[in-house]
Formats: structure tokens, sequence, C-alpha cells
């Protein structure tokens, strides 16, 4: 798969917070869980296996 056919896994404020490999994926696909830092577009890249991730329309981030 290349970044054009890579599936983006969108995300609302239920599954924050977000980590890869999301519990959708098959257990033999897996890597080491990693917790996904969005960007100000709220968009987030698995370092491991390059899943997209995105927040919904409207979902809002909580900062500590």
């Amino acid at each position: 798969m290349n970044q054009k056919t890579m599936p983006v896994v969108e995300l609302t404020a239920k599954d924050l917070p977000a980590y890869c490999p999301n519990p959708a994926m098959p257990l033999w696909s897996s890597h080491p869980r990693v917790f996904l830092d969005f960007d100000h577009h709220g968009e987030a890249k698995c370092p491991y296996c390059g899943t997209q991730y995105r927040l919904a329309p409207g979902t809002v981030l909580k900062h500590h």
C-alpha cells in the first residue's frame, strides 16, 4: 500500500486517548502500542505501521 491507498481511521472523543494498533486491527499485524500525538490539523500517523488517524469534525482535544 502506498500513502494514497492507506485508509484513514477517523476517531471521536470517545476514542481518546488514541493509540495504535487500534482495537479493530487484526492480532497478526500487531506492533508495540504507541499513543498518538495529533497535530493542529487533528491528524496523526503511526510511526510503526503508517496508519493515518484523523479526528472527526467537531472533536475537541482536552489538554491537561
